[in-house]
C-alpha cells in the first residue's frame, strides 16, 4: 500500500500549513499559516521527501481538492507536499464539532458542568462513528503516501485513533502521537463510557511512542491507561515529553516592523499618557478563562480605587468556534463583562477595558512590547506559547501571571506570579503585586522568562520528535 513517492517523513493534522478562500468569481486565494509545525517542517531541509497530510477545513479547502485532486501545488505551500482530504462536509462537521470539540476537549480541559453533561446518548455514538470514518481517512492516506520504515508523526486529539489505524495497514512505520492539550486525570477522564475510553486510549497506543508538552500530561495518560485498561503501558509504545517553546528569532524580527510601530501608536493613544497596561491576548475558547480574568479586573479597581484612572486592561479577545452555541454565549459574555467594568468605573478620559475582537497579529505584538502585566490565566492548558512570547517581545520586561494550570508553568512558573485560575480574589492580589514590582526585578525576572520560554524552539522540538523515533530508550 506504500506511495511511488515513498514519503520519509510525514505529519497529520487537521489543519495544514495553507487554507483556502473563493473568491466571487471563483478563483481560489492560499494563505499560508504559521505555527510550530510549519517551523518544524522547514528544519528538516528540502532533500527530505517529507509530505503533510491535512483535512480540508472549509468550502474553499473543498473547491481546492476538487481541483487539484487534493495534492496542493506547491507554490501554495511553500514547497511543501501537502495532501489535503476532501472528507464529507458532514463527517468532519460531526467528527470535529461533534466529537473532537465538543467532547475530547472538554475532557481534557476539565469544562463540563457535570449535573448536566456530559450525555452520551445515541446521537453521542452517531457522531463517534464520523470520528471513526475521519482517522479512518487520514490512516489511509498516510498509508497510501508512506515509503517503507517513514517516521509519521500524528497530531492531537482530533487524530487519537489513526495511530492504531495506520498500525494494522502499515506495520512497518515508525508512528508518533503528539497531544497538545492537556491529559485528563483519570477520575475526569473516565467520564467518557468505558469502551470509548478504551478505543482513544489503544488507538494512541497504536503509535511507537506517544508523546506531551510536560510531564503532566504525559504521567496523566499513564495513569488512564492503568486505571481503564489495567497496569503497565503496551510493549512496545514509549511516553515522551517534549516542551515547545516560543520562536525568537522570528517574534523579535516580526515585532519590530513598521506595522506593529503603527499599532503600538495607536494601542498608546488608547492606553492614554503614564498609565500601566495590563494586557492579555487570548481567543474567546472556553479554557482560556478571560471572563474570570475580567472580574478579577474589576476586583483590583473596586478593592484598589488608588488604581482607577492609572491602570488599563488591554483585552485581545478573538473570537472561537462561533459555530458552537457555548462559544457564541462564552463570547457574548466577555462583552458584557467588559461593557459592564466600563459602565461602572470609566470617566470621559479612562477606559478601564479596551476589548478589540478582530484577530490582529500585528496588534497582539504591539501589545505584547507596550505590556506592564500580562495575564495569562487558563483552566487548564497544554502549554500556552502567549506566556512564553510576551517576555521575548517585551520593551521594557512584563511581569507574567500566570495560570498554575498552564502547562508553561512547569517552566516559567518560579519568575512568573503563579494564581489559582478560579480564585478572582487571588488573582486580584496577583495583579496588584505585578503592577507594583520594582522596575529592576521585572527587568530580570522577564529576562529569565525569555530565556525558558525559547529554550525550546519550534523547530528543535519537531526534530526531537523525529530523532527519539529513532532512539528506543526514549
Amino acid at each position: 500500500m506504500a506511495s511511488t513517492h515513498g514519503a520519509e517523513v510525514l505529519v497529520a493534522s487537521n489543519r495544514g500549513p495553507v487554507s483556502y478562500e473563493a473568491g466571487e468569481d471563483g478563483s481560489l486565494r492560499a494563505r499560508r499559516g504559521g505555527g510550530g509545525l510549519v517551523s518544524g517542517l522547514s528544519a528538516i531541509g528540502p532533500e527530505t521527501n517529507a509530505v503533510w497530510v491535512c483535512a480540508a477545513l472549509g468550502d474553499g479547502d473543498r473547491a481546492a481538492v476538487r481541483r487539484d485532486g487534493g495534492l496542493l501545488p506547491r507554490e501554495d505551500t511553500g514547497g511543501q507536499r501537502v495532501r489535503m482530504l476532501g472528507i464529507d462536509a458532514d463527517v468532519f462537521a460531526d467528527a470535529y464539532n461533534g466529537i473532537a470539540n465538543s467532547v475530547l476537549w472538554f475532557v481534557h480541559h476539565m469544562l463540563y458542568q457535570t449535573p448536566l453533561e456530559p450525555v452520551f446518548d445515541a446521537e453521542f455514538r452517531r457522531r463517534w462513528e464520523a470520528y471513526r470514518a475521519y482517522n479512518r481517512a487520514f490512516a489511509e492516506a498516510l498509508a497510501e503516501e508512506a515509503g517503507e520504515g517513514a517516521a509519521v508523526l500524528v497530531q492531537d486529539y482530533h487524530l487519537a485513533l489513526a495511530p492504531r489505524m495506520l498500525r494494522r495497514l502499515r506495520p512497518d512505520l515508525r508512528i508518533g502521537h503528539f497531544s497538545h492539550t492537556p491529559w485528563a486525570p483519570a477520575e475526569y477522564f473516565r467520564l467518557l463510557p468505558d469502551d470509548i475510553a478504551a478505543e482513544l486510549l489503544t488507538g494512541i497506543l497504536g503509535a511507537d511512542r506517544a508523546a506531551f508538552l510536560t510531564r503532566r500530561w504525559a504521567d496523566a495518560f499513564t495513569e488512564c491507561c492503568h486505571a481503564v485498561l489495567g497496569p503497565g503501558i503496551p510493549a512496545g509504545t514509549r511516553i515522551g515529553v517534549h516542551g515547545l517553546g516560543a520562536d525568537a528569532d522570528f517574534l523579535r524580527e516580526r515585532s519590530h516592523r513598521a506595522d506593529v510601530d503603527e499599532r503600538m501608536a495607536a494601542l498608546r493613544a488608547e492606553i492614554g499618557e503614564g498609565r500601566r497596561s495590563i494586557v492579555r491576548v487570548d481567543r474567546t475558547e472556553l479554557s482560556k478563562n478571560i471572563v474570570r480574568g475580567l472580574l478579577a479586573y474589576r476586583q483590583l479597581l473596586d478593592g484598589r480605587p488608588e488604581w482607577r484612572e492609572r491602570v488599563v486592561h488591554l483585552a485581545f479577545a478573538y473570537p472561537s468556534r462561533q459555530d458552537l452555541a457555548v462559544y457564541r454565549d462564552y463570547t457574548a459574555e466577555v462583552q458584557r463583562v467588559a461593557d459592564e467594568i466600563n459602565s461602572r468605573y470609566g470617566t470621559p478620559g479612562w477606559t478601564p477595558v479596551v476589548l478589540h475582537v478582530r484577530d490582529d497579529f500585528a496588534r497582539s505584538l504591539a501589545a505584547y512590547r507596550l505590556a506592564d502585566v500580562a495575564l495569562v490565566n487558563p483552566i487548564r492548558d497544554g502549554m500556552n506559547l502567549v506566556a512564553k512570547e510576551v517576555p521575548v517581545v517585551s520593551d521594557e520586561g512584563c511581569v507574567l501571571v500566570l495560570s498554575r494550570e498552564a502547562g508553561a508553568c512547569e517552566e516559567m512558573g518560579e519568575d512568573a506570579v503563579v494564581v489559582n485560575p478560579y480564585d478572582i480574589t487571588g488573582t486580584a492580589d496577583a495583579l496588584h503585586a505585578a503592577l507594583t514590582m520594582p522596575a529592576a526585578e521585572r527587568a530580570e525576572r522577564s529576562k529569565r522568562l525569555a530565556a525558558a520560554g525559547t529554550a525550546l524552539p519550534p523547530a528543535q522540538w519537531f526534530l526531537d520528535q523525529l530523532h527519539a523515533l529513532d532512539d528506543q530508550s526514549t
